[in-house]
């Protein structure tokens, strides 16, 4: 028999009554795959936008309060610990660091922000570290190093949700956002607690911290002072603290050696030139939005290790992997030539090597959009270790700082040499900025290294054709 045409009345009635020819355990089956749909599709359909996109993506987790991203305030260059600068007793034990002891540091920041996450350091760590519990606050009265908080200021740090996190040996950890409000150079305090402690005697820190922190015995995470605590003028573990920021904020980094690292500044004081130079910038409208990174240890050296990994070798971690970096500023290399043997082959090839690896980091650094800024070398005549009789060294210094200034590699250069030598003695630092010790400078010569950079070198702007091309 032929079917019925499709346009014929009984055609038309079986295929649009479907549901009346199903029997009643068919619809029941069916019935309930539908709700079990909905069930399961309801939270999706409710957390998208109306262009499909989740408009919840943190899961309930802190979410950014600005469309922005995060930008470095605060860094420490992590190196290895030398034995004098190892925790005091009784924080030290063969093969054992801080076993259940509380750490408590001071921070100083450059930008402000009202969210921030913590950076942890296991680079020269000889096993794993594993911290137990990490709290942030203000310090009593505002100040750095001090060992008493604000108690009501104090909150928790996680990582990844966790309180607890082990740092695999040479990593870092990164903390979650944390809704915390800081202000622009003011000061912050961050408590660890190691109930375990580092099973090692190599661990990371940054000996000249120029800033007071606190060791005791036991879990003191949040307790509103650290009473008979230790005080040890190093930072340990801690590499960074950044800010949630709007996108018109960025950092400058300096890579630089003890006279960046504040050697003959103010213990507590943050009076190093970067601080200094954060002082101005904060001052002017212009650049109130600019980061002050301070990647510096004495002793440093750009061509080969010694008190931290060397120069050219650090850039990519203590530069290129920052968060916000859109300058960076070299001055360094007055250890590179003092180490360097008082001989005219062992100086002429020091100074090829430094021209070679100052180019390098250019090249490096211009490649990730990062304008790199040249500082001449400051005079170290009549320093009894690194100014020999002959004037090799001095002769090394003269040849580089040439071609920091007319090589015209550099983005821009500021010459320091100038700003801080005696005039009647070009050799030598100007009597009022030296420590003593004809290489090293006081808080007023280190006033007038931040004041020889010009707040210019920092105002954004869009990098020219062919920027990073060599």
């Amino acid at each position: 028999m032929n079917a019925p045409p499709l346009h014929s009345p009984r055609r038309l009635a079986a295929l649009t009554q479907p549901a009346e020819r199903m029997s009643q355990l068919t619809r029941t089956v069916i019935a309930a795959i539908i709700a079990i749909a909905v069930v399961m599709v309801s939270p999706a359909l409710s957390a998208l936008g109306a262009e499909g996109r989740t408009t919840d993506p943190f899961g309930g987790r802190v979410k950014p309060k600005m469309d922005g991203h995060w930008v470095n305030t605060w860094v420490s260059m992590p190196q290895l610990t030398e034995p004098g600068n190892m925790p005091p007793a009784p924080f030290t034990q063969d093969n054992l660091v801080m076993a259940n002891a509380t750490l408590r540091q001071t921070l100083h920041t450059s930008v402000g922000g009202q969210q921030i996450r913590l950076r942890f350091s296991n680079a020269f760590g000889g096993t794993a570290l594993p911290i137990t519990k990490v709290t942030v606050a203000l310090p009593a009265g505002g100040q750095a190093g001090v060992s008493a908080i604000v108690p009501e200021s104090v909150k928790p740090v996680t990582f990844s949700g966790r309180t607890s996190v082990s740092v695999p040996v040479g990593a870092q950890i990164v903390s979650d956002p944390l809704n915390f409000t800081i202000a622009p150079r003011s000061n912050l305090t961050v408590t660890t607690y190691l109930a375990e402690g580092q099973a090692s005697n190599n661990i990371t820190s940054h000996p000249g911290s120029r800033t007071s922190s606190w060791l005791l015995a036991g879990d003191h995470a949040g307790a509103a002072d650290l009473v008979g605590s230790t005080r040890t003028d190093h930072w340990y573990f801690l590499s960074g603290l950044e800010v949630w920021s709007k996108d018109s904020t960025a950092a400058v980094a300096i890579l630089g050696d003890s006279l960046t690292d504040g050697r003959g500044s103010t213990t507590n004081g943050n009076d190093r030139w970067p601080d200094q130079m954060l002082d101005r910038l904060q001052s002017r409208h212009d650049t109130s939005n600019v980061a002050v990174l301070n990647q510096a240890a004495g002793g440093n050296r750009v061509l080969n290790d010694g008190l931290g990994p060397n120069a050219q070798g650090r850039v990519d971690r203590d530069v290129l992997a920052q968060s916000g970096v859109e300058w960076l500023i070299v001055f360094e290399g007055v250890n590179d030539i003092g180490t360097a043997e008082a001989s005219e082959a062992a100086q002429q090839r020091v100074v090829a090597d430094l021209i070679t690896a100052y180019d390098q980091m250019i090249v490096r650094a211009r490649a990730k959009g990062i304008r790199v800024y040249g500082a001449t070398i400051t005079p170290f005549g009549g320093n009894t270790s690194y100014d020999d009789p002959a004037g090799l060294r001095e002769a090394s210094r003269q040849a580089v700082n040439d071609w920091i200034r007319t090589s015209r590699r550099f983005d821009a250069v500021v010459d320091l040499d100038k700003a801080t030598r005696d005039p009647a003695n070009p050799r030598q630092l100007l009597p009022a900025y030296d420590t003593g010790d004809r290489l090293h400078l006081n808080p007023t010569g280190y006033k007038a290294i931040a004041d020889a950079f010009p707040s210019r070198l920092f105002k954004r702007e869009p990098l020219p054709w062919g920027f990073g091309f060599d």
